[in-house]
């Protein structure tokens, strides 16, 4: 098992180019099961979660090649429409092969996912939206199991769900009649779902809005298509470079899609400055505190909640940080209370008041994006941190060590002995 090791107190300056998104790429994957056609995804990330997804499309008897951030998906010849739990229980999103596996086969038998543990995040609204649609649908020994032919029909989601959104967007395409979506997700990724089945001959309107109208076809095609910049890993690095005085590029990226965290960030007193595919941070002397509320898109992502909190672990006076997404993400809170920041829990409330300076400790990551905010404080701590469990980190952000280097910073991967 790794670990990372960062010793801190680096200014970080000079440019990196942002990845593809893995929100985004792993229902593109997912969604190469609607045709027996090629499926070409470029600048896909070298990250774990894609090479789980990777895997079970290959245990269904999907053929893939990656080449030079290139993966080839063919679904031509799939053999099985079961998602095992030995693969599903590494990685939520792959409930997202249910949809397309019932809506090409009229079969599915999907274990429950398991995935990251900050929240129960149920697929309850996946289900029931198949039902209305007319598939038929049991839970047995730990699975779903779906069998039926698609219907249209008229879905309003008791609340915004983006991989439900996702996964009943891809199985009405091959749905007989018109689906509506109401309630849906307004994400970056789904509008770049949207744009891929479009390119693969779906009939779909109204992405980036909340009703969503899909006409179904016979059959899709295969296509090509750029998965959009990673706005999570974009947002990461835009708070490292703000919380440790920076003066950072980021390339290859897209500045609508953060726009919400650089607000924040500029009301903490960074300066920020873009272009169509470029943002330049300019990190504050004296970082302001600021007070968020998580929430969907276009509001501040639950995604980069853990990143903000241990910058304004280190602002001059108090801010209130409110998780209205998921009940159990706060797990970053002891971690960065061992690094000295001043913290209290207030139900689903974070009261954070400002130190002058975070210190080292041996520090242990418990889900994705706590394990990003703990190399942040890292990064601005005095002394040298020891960041455990970092095979989180490797589930969303490629060659994080590799590019913080490349901005300065004094980052190494290390085994753990025991």
């Amino acid at each position: 098992m790794d670990k990372i090791v960062v010793e801190g107190g680096q200014r970080l300056k000079g440019q990196i180019k942002i990845s593809g998104s893995k929100n985004s790429g792993l229902p593109l994957m997912a969604a190469s099961l609607l045709t027996k056609e090629r499926v070409t995804l470029s600048k896909m990330p070298d990250l774990a979660d894609v090479r789980t997804m990777t895997k079970l499309l290959n245990h269904l008897g999907v053929k893939s090649t990656n080449i030079f951030k290139k993966t080839v998906l063919n679904a031509k010849s799939v053999r099985r429409k079961e998602a095992p739990y030995d693969i599903v229980r590494k990685m939520r999103a792959s409930i997202l092969v249910l949809g397309p596996l019932l809506a090409r086969f009229g079969e599915a038998r999907v274990s429950l996912p398991g995935g990251c543990a900050i929240g129960a995040r149920p697929i309850d609204l996946h289900i029931r939206a198949l039902e209305e649609m007319g598939a038929k649908i049991k839970l047995d020994q730990g699975y779903v199991e779906a069998k039926g032919k698609l219907k249209g029909a008229r879905i309003v989601f008791d609340q915004v769900t983006v991989g439900g959104t996702e996964n009943i967007m891809m199985a009405a395409t091959l749905a007989k009649g018109k689906t509506i979506l109401e309630n849906a997700a307004r994400e970056p990724e789904i509008c770049d779902l949207a744009n891929m089945l479009r390119k693969m001959g779906a009939k779909i309107e109204g992405d980036g809005t909340s009703e969503i109208v899909i006409e179904g076809v016979d059959e899709l095609k295969g296509c090509s298509h750029t998965v959009i910049p990673d706005r999570i890993e974009a947002a990461t690095y835009m708070v490292a470079a703000a919380m440790n005085r920076g003066q950072v590029t980021l390339e290859d990226v897209c500045p609508d899609h953060v726009e919400s965290i650089s607000q924040k960030l500029m009301e903490a007193g960074a300066d920020i400055a873009t272009t169509e595919n470029t943002i330049k941070i300019v990190g504050p002397k004296t970082i302001k505190p600021v007070d968020i509320q998580t929430t969907a898109f276009p509001g501040f992502p639950t995604d980069a909640q853990a990143q903000l909190m241990a910058m304004m672990a280190l602002a001059e006076g108090t801010s209130t940080i409110v998780e209205n997404i998921f009940e159990n993400r706060f797990m970053h809170v002891p971690e960065l209370k061992r690094m000295g920041a001043d913290l209290r829990v207030e139900g689903h409330t974070v009261v954070v008041k400002g130190v002058k300076k975070l210190v080292a400790a041996p520090v242990m990551a418990s889900d994705l994006r706590a394990s990003a905010s703990l190399v942040l404080a890292a990064l601005a701590a005095d002394g040298v941190t020891e960041i455990h469990r970092v095979y989180h980190i490797d589930r969303g952000y490629e060659g994080v060590e590799k590019k913080l280097r490349k901005l300065g910073a004094k980052v190494r991967r290390a085994k753990v002995k025991y």
